[in-house]
């Protein structure tokens, strides 16, 4: 009779215990077992059931995993972390095990032993099997994926039953391992070692299979290997991975929340993904004859390796040690790229020259160039415009003396062409007569390793801030033509109309003067110094680039950019002083009856968007609410005479 209990507790069944819908229990009408022992039998049967499910799952998915798995799209839970979730509930079920057996030796040496003897002995497991039997429940029903089954076990974990927490504690201290591994990996040597997409960092696009990764299932199944496996075999995998064919930058991996456990702080797991990108960028992307020579970790990949060793060896996993050893990896790498970017590829220099022509830093090149391109970009584009641009682009370099033509290659201007097709579109009509000007943009190639904070992205908000400085630039140029001609006129006695005409040019040109000092000395200038101390401040890469943001984001948002309302109220104020401009140089002189017409309604124009300019810097007079705002109205009623006018400039 004990050993049909011990079968059923091994989660056999035999004559005596049945099973009965999936549970072990004592056969019914025996006559032999009283109701009484019945229930106590069939307490301990569940045990075996419990036992005979844990097993169940161990096989199903504990075995061997092929890499070819990961091609397959299935439904079912697998992968790694849950090859390493049974391995560690295997080994919590080897002292159950070996209680069973002592039992077994017990029942050898005494045939009379109650039952009550195994109940004495197994009193715990009532209390841990069904525990257990929730987590995979959970898994099961969540189909919980990678390191996801890692925040369901620390979940389960943290609860007043030490027997649960330390079983649990047991799975996940194995389930760590692997965790460790691949941390090990993507942080010292940038390879992500992921075949079923289980850690928390991700590769961000769609197709992943350009990575190559490391079959870790050899070292899963070996006990003694050592976790780290900073040397021998893994080393040589890991370092023999064929990496050419993941992104050469940053940006391309991410972080996946689903999978990321809850004890990893996210602040942590960005740190993570950002040593790993590093990492990687660096030794992908380095040149072959670049004079860098180590890593860049400075080739302490062997001194992290063992402090992750270590901390994999504790058997909790410690959050203090864990981010502290993060955050010291890094240091050791954001300081080694603020040496390759700032320092060795000299930042400072690089955003002087985009400074220079992003800003219009050198005002003296655009004049030219706007003289030079003021026909070209005049009218609609055609596919010879691009090309003769930036040859005008290149004459007016060298006409203020820039005679660094490896630096103007650089750079090159694109005029975007709307083909033929567009012309029988009626609903595109508007598109088809847009100049030149409006379809301005201006390219930089950018070197290794600067394309770490100058992403494409970056740049096409440097291009937004160019082509709004140019049309003030315009603007103001057009107005300067116009006080020549005004200069030729001015001995000639002058009737009301003309005196009208030159006084909305002073007010026109009041407007944009004050606009553009605003935005070259209180806007780049202020910012740009603000930035160039806070990155000799630093020693910081990451501080650099947040720097960089900072110094981006508040340059779109002083110049208004990103401010519908004052951005619209700007381009038509520049606008209208463009059509002034072209009026004045084609017109007669007095003035048509056409041309006066147009003028008027000029004039109505500016004055009408001019007022509405005054009532929006208005409306934010505190300083804290928008000190910008404040700026460009100190710039442009300093002496109150916009107040006094009302608001209104160009009163025709």
């Amino acid at each position: 009779m004990l050993h049909e209990v011990l079968f059923a507790l091994s989660g056999h069944c035999g004559g005596v215990f049945k099973s009965v819908e999936g549970e072990i229990k004592v056969a019914s009408d025996l006559p032999f077992i009283c109701p009484s022992e019945v229930d106590l039998l069939n307490r301990l049967c569940k045990l075996g059931t419990y036992y005979k499910d844990f097993n169940n799952f161990i096989q199903k998915h504990g075995e061997t995993l092929s890499l070819k798995n990961c091609d397959v799209v299935s439904d079912d839970i697998h992968g790694l972390y849950l090859k390493s979730f049974c391995r560690g509930l295997d080994r919590v079920l080897e002292n159950y095990r070996v209680i069973l057996r002592k039992l077994e030796m017990d029942v050898l040496s005494d045939e009379h032993l109650p039952v009550t003897h195994l109940v004495s002995f197994l009193q715990e497991y009532h209390i841990l099997f069904p525990a257990l039997a929730s987590v995979l429940e959970q898994i099961t029903s969540h189909k919980a994926h990678g390191c996801y089954i890692l925040d369901i076990l620390h979940k389960n974990a943290v609860c007043g039953l030490p027997i649960v927490r330390n079983a649990l504690n047991r799975i996940l201290y194995v389930c760590h391992g692997l965790l460790y591994k691949q941390l090990c990996s993507w942080l010292l040597y940038g390879c992500l070692n992921d075949p079923y997409q289980e850690f928390f960092v991700q590769l961000n696009t769609e197709d992943s299979e350009g990575i190559s990764s490391v079959n870790m299932q050899e070292e899963e199944e070996n006990d003694e290997l050592p976790i780290m496996g900073v040397t021998g075999r893994q080393l040589q995998k890991i370092l023999s991975l064929n990496t050419t064919e993941i992104s050469s930058s940053l940006h391309r991996f991410a972080l996946r929340a689903e999978l990321l456990p809850c004890y990893i702080p996210v602040r942590v797991a960005n740190k993570i993904l950002f040593v790993g990108e590093s990492v990687q960028m660096f030794e992908n992307e380095k040149k072959p004859n670049s004079q860098k020579k180590g890593s860049i970790l400075k080739n302490k990949e062997e001194d992290f390796s063992k402090d992750l060793h270590e901390l994999s060896q504790e058997e909790e996993f410690n959050s203090m040690a864990f981010e502290s050893l993060i955050d010291s990896i890094r240091t050791h790498v954001a300081e080694h790229l603020y040496i390759l970017v700032v320092e060795d590829a000299n930042l400072a220099s690089e955003l002087r020259i985009i400074k220079d022509f992003f800003l219009l830093g050198r005002g003296e090149l655009f004049l030219a160039f706007i003289d030079q391109t003021q026909t070209l970009l005049r009218g609609p584009p055609v596919n010879t415009t691009e090309h003769d641009v930036n040859m005008a682009f290149h004459q007016a370099a060298r006409n203020v003396l820039i005679d660094d033509e490896s630096l103007l290659q650089r750079f090159h201007l694109g005029v975007q062409f709307k083909g033929s097709e567009k012309k029988s579109d009626s609903s595109s009509s508007a598109q088809t007569v847009e100049s030149g000007w409006n379809s301005l943009s201006l390219s930089y190639t950018v070197q290794w390793p600067l394309h770490i904070l100058l992403t494409p992205s970056i740049l096409e908000k440097y291009n937004r801030l160019f082509r709004f400085l140019m049309a003030v630039k315009r603007a103001q140029i057009d107005l300067q033509h116009c006080w020549t001609l005004q200069m030729q006129y001015k001995q000639k006695l002058s009737n009301p109309e003309e005196v009208a005409k030159w006084q909305l040019r002073t007010h026109m040109a009041f407007l944009v003067d004050n606009l553009q000092y605003y935005l070259q000395v209180d806007v780049i200038e202020s910012q740009f110094s603000t930035f160039m101390e806070k990155i000799t401040s630093t020693r910081d890469f990451e501080a650099v680039k947040l720097a960089h943001d900072q110094f981006l984001s508040a340059l779109l948002s002083q110049s208004f950019v990103h401010m519908k309302a004052v951005s619209r109220c700007l381009h038509e104020i520049l606008e209208n002083c463009s059509q002034f401009s072209k009026l004045l140089v084609h017109c007669s002189s007095p003035l048509s009856k056409g041309e006066l017409s147009h003028l008027q309604f000029i004039a109505k124009n500016f004055q009408r968007q001019s007022n509405l300019l005054f009532t929006v810097l208005s409306s934010v007079r505190s300083h804290n609410a928008s000190p910008h705002l404040a700026q460009l109205l100190l710039r442009l009623d300093y002496n109150h005479y916009f107040s006094i006018a009302g608001g209104q400039l160009g009163s025709y």
